[in-house]
């Protein structure tokens, strides 16, 4: 038996189960709203082909359109300046292996129920290490708020003064990035940044950090609440996309133990 002819059985038998972190698409799922004078995120449209009539006897078929940032999606480098000149940098540029890797998801679903400005903070962080043992190099870290419960304006949760929506804070992604090295974050709101994040230093911090060090984001994940705090392994390939600065994607986790 080889790793993969095993990692096969396992998957068979349920003793590896696979966990859906993706939102369905549908036109009715929010999509960041940016101040009036920048251009917007488009939503997802669905438009019938045919169905098995006149139009195509046999078939059905759709014509899509959405913003590569609708959804559950993906952030390459080039998404932000800070990564615009970052070798590898789009989504179609990127090394396939990096769409592989294991997981650390940080539970901060208690604070975010209390405060929805709940900031991810080194204190934060090196908590959840003193429990768990650091986070490795090159992993994947998401920040758990269970924000992908809430629906339509409950998740954006837009106020006079912008969104108000958990995130990290910029010490916090430093950490992340320079001491720990990881992969990438992501977390269940609609972006990586908390809601007021354009009023931080550096404004954004996640985008710009991490997209400066060629990190990647992940974003309107669901679902964390069934991963446990390490040893998942998350699968995360976006679309091949020409210069693509991000993707709707699938994003899978495999997790020991049956459902």
């Amino acid at each position: 038996m080889t790793t993969l002819t095993n990692l096969a059985a396992d998957l068979a038998s349920g003793r590896v189960r696979v966990v859906d972190l993706t939102h369905t698409l549908d036109p009715d799922f929010p999509v960041i709203i940016l101040p009036p004078e920048f251009g917007q995120c488009a939503r997802f449209r669905m438009e019938e082909i045919s169905a098995y009539d006149h139009r195509g006897p046999a078939w059905k078929w759709h014509n899509i359109t959405l913003s590569e940032h609708t959804g559950t999606h993906f952030d390459a480098p080039s998404h932000w300046i800070s990564g615009r000149d970052v070798p590898n940098g789009s989504v179609d540029e990127i090394p396939t292996d990096m769409f592989v890797g294991p997981v650390c998801v940080i539970d901060c679903s208690d604070g975010a129920a209390k405060d929805d400005d709940f900031e991810l903070t080194p204190e934060v962080i090196e908590a959840w290490e003193a429990e768990h043992g650091l986070i490795p190099e090159d992993a994947w870290v998401l920040m758990r708020t269970d924000w992908s419960k809430r629906r339509g304006a409950e998740y954006l949760n837009m106020r006079d003064d912008g969104p108000h929506s958990p995130g990290p804070t910029s010490d916090a992604v430093r950490l992340l990035v320079e001491d720990r090295s990881i992969r990438g974050f992501g977390t269940e709101t609609v972006g990586t940044d908390a809601g007021q994040g354009a009023h931080y230093t550096p404004p954004y911090p996640a985008h710009f950090i991490l997209h400066g060090a060629g990190k990647y984001g992940l974003q309107c994940l669901a679902n964390l609440d069934q991963l446990p705090p390490t040893g998942a392994v998350l699968m995360a390939a976006p679309l091949k996309i020409k210069n693509g600065t991000g993707s709707p994607l699938r994003v899978l986790a495999l997790i020991e133990g049956g459902s």
